[in-house]
């Protein structure tokens, strides 16, 4: 008799079929299936399940949980809809999600390097108007954040000849990149930028870390790119620094409250980027693979996968 591992999602039905057909593809022995499609009995014996943006009262239906299997990189939600479960959250740790994420950090950090968004408003206003372009390694980028995604993005800007500096809780080495660390090695590291870039997980720490004090230490005219959370960055103190050309541009793809309201000022920002959360999308086949390899190692050893510090947040 195969097990029943339950998907619990609140995502599309289209995209709820094209996981399920991953996932059973290489988990044979199992019945992956949606939670709504489980029996009482099925829900009472589930020891895991693979959860995408999960409601509580859906993970409080399986009363045996031991754990649960993300397909997402970020725990911060799904930290807040499990907190009255005991249930240990595996989140997706998929080395081509930090490749993923490392291409779209070289894409935008170039993008900002080479005044994209200038020649881009430049011909909105039908301007023929060339600027002096600096050599990459004249251009200082700070890395927030030096887990496996920080640390890809690090060595990918390095090897394009950026100068790379990267900050992180505890002290971090990487070779080739000046590391920071702390509340000092914050601030010293702000100081140096010309272009800044959030992958920090969202915790109680970094809600609001880069605010009005942040963004004062950056020197006039740098940018900010955001591929972390957006309550991480101050949207007000965000729009204040854009508005008075302390900073130059900033390229969000994460918010407050996604999908972005059509009434956020914003979309009209004439120094602003926004993209529809691309960043770095799990890729299905890797991901499946990496779930199939825990959950089979979970049913056969009994070991659940390294999880998520609740008190850390990530």
């Amino acid at each position: 008799m195969s097990r029943c591992i339950p998907f619990v999602s609140q995502i599309s039905d289209r995209e709820i079929a094209e996981w399920l057909e991953a996932l059973r593809s290489v988990l044979p022995g199992y019945d992956v299936m949606p939670l709504a499609d489980c029996s009482m009995q099925q829900c009472a014996e589930a020891q895991v399940a693979i959860v995408a943006n999960p409601h509580a009262a859906d993970l409080k239906k399986l009363p045996h949980l031991q754990w649960v299997q993300s397909l997402w990189a970020g725990v911060d939600q799904l930290l807040i809809e499990t907190q009255l479960n005991n249930v240990a959250i595996v989140r997706m740790n998929d080395p081509q999600l930090a490749e993923t994420m490392a291409e779209a950090v070289l894409t935008w950090a170039l993008s900002l390097h080479r005044d994209m968004p200038r020649y881009r408003m430049q011909q909105s206003l039908q301007i023929w108007q060339q600027h002096t372009a600096k050599l990459a390694a004249e251009r200082t980028v700070g890395i927030l954040g030096l887990g496996n995604l920080g640390r890809k993005a690090a060595k990918r800007l390095f090897s394009n000849g950026f100068r790379v500096l990267g900050w992180s809780r505890s002290r971090a080495e990487l070779k080739g990149i000046e590391t920071f660390c702390g509340a000092a090695g914050f601030t010293a590291m702000l100081q140096r930028v010309d272009i800044l870039i959030c992958l920090l997980p969202l915790t109680a720490q970094t809600q609001g870390l880069i605010g009005k004090d942040a963004i004062a230490l950056m020197p006039k005219g740098s940018a900010l790119i955001n591929f972390a959370r957006g309550p991480i960055v101050d949207t007000d103190a965000l729009m204040s620094a854009l508005n008075s050309d302390r900073l130059s541009h900033a390229v969000l793809d994460v918010f407050d409250q996604e999908p972005l309201p059509q009434t956020s000022p914003l979309w009209s920002h004439p120094n602003i980027t926004i993209l529809p959360h691309i960043s770095a999308p799990t890729n299905r086949q890797t991901a499946s693979l990496i779930v199939a390899k825990n959950i089979n190692r979970f049913f056969v050893e009994g070991e659940i996968p390294l999880s998520v510090d609740r008190a850390l947040g990530y």
